[in-house]
């Protein structure tokens, strides 16, 4: 089921979200529907928070190629364990909010540890664009937004952008 997203300024996208203690039929199936959403945004990452839930759980797939086959990941309670010194600049967009993208500096590779749909511990390192979107996805959970690494000017420059479209929204 296709959920709504957040769009900032919200206060749910500033908190720090719970770790999830046992995996359930529930935390499944809210998986699905975060897949589901962000492939019909469409977007390569969301994190919980970005629909209201305040667990630990991001969903990701960086496969954007015609023909390629998708790589759906889930992640519960992904941590990153290590991350390379060189450094690589994407210019970051995110579905909380729309149609605005920065410049943001990351590690350029990500050590990344994480709970499976099963339960199972899982670890994998990421690069490129899979590390900058696990991370991204990282900081929703941290209560923390691509735009908090902008200087401020920018940063308030989008967010009262994005106040103008949640009012213009709300009219309908």
């Amino acid at each position: 089921m296709k959920r709504n997203i957040l769009i900032h300024p919200d206060p749910r996208l500033k908190k720090v979200c719970t770790s999830v203690a046992d995996m359930t039929d529930e935390l499944r199936k809210l998986a699905a529907d975060m897949l589901e959403t962000m492939y019909d945004a469409p977007g390569i990452g969301l994190a919980a928070p970005q629909i209201g839930v305040m667990d630990r759980l991001i969903v990701l797939d960086c496969v954007k190629e015609e023909g390629e086959t998708p790589r759906p990941l889930v992640m519960f309670n992904p941590v990153i364990l290590s991350a390379s010194d060189e450094t690589n600049v994407y210019e970051e967009g995110c579905l909380s909010i729309p149609e605005q993208y920065g410049e943001v500096t990351r590690p350029e590779a990500v050590n990344v540890e994480w709970m499976d749909r099963d339960g199972n511990a899982q670890r994998e390192t990421f690069d490129g664009l899979w590390a900058t979107c696990v991370q991204h996805e990282i900081d929703h959970l941290q209560g923390k937004l691509f735009i908090d690494y902008l200087k401020p000017l920018r940063r308030q420059m989008i967010t009262r952008k994005m106040q103008k479209l949640k009012r213009e929204m709300a009219r309908g």
